[in-house]
């Protein structure tokens, strides 16, 4: 009896050997496996299976869609921040600690503003030379 449970030790040992050994391999090879599957697969929503909802063809139109969601999300995040920084100022009293604070806190708002509209006033520009061509 006992020697059937050393057996199974042992063999429970080799196994989780091997598979700390190659767990990757196996991870690929599953991946690998199941990526014609996942691929070759007929968008039905119907049927329960997610379509993809990037409907562009080109870069361009894919960069163009992307700016214009960070756009609708950054922009009333930004109106907010600078109302923040409102508040802060408001909160200071005259504290120079915390106006400076509030004063550095409006400063990233704009900086963080003018990346957001600077990114996508670029892409168009890029995007109309590209196609002038």
């Amino acid at each position: 009896m006992m020697e059937v449970g050393l057996d199974f030790k042992m063999l429970y040992n080799i196994n989780m050997n091997f598979i700390k050994k190659s767990w990757q391999k196996i991870v690929w090879v599953s991946f690998l496996s199941m990526l014609p599957v996942v691929s070759l697969a007929v968008c039905d929503p119907t049927k329960g299976m997610i379509c993809n909802p990037i409907t562009t063809n080109t870069i361009n139109e894919f960069i163009k869609i992307f700016l214009e969601g960070i756009l609708k999300i950054g922009m009333p995040l930004i109106a907010l921040a600078i109302i923040y920084c409102g508040f802060l100022f408001v909160a200071a009293r005259g504290n120079s600690e915390k106006i400076t604070k509030a004063k550095d806190a409006l400063l990233y708002t704009l900086i963080g503003a003018a990346v957001l509209l600077g990114s996508w006033a670029i892409a168009e520009l890029i995007s109309n030379t590209v196609l002038a061509l």
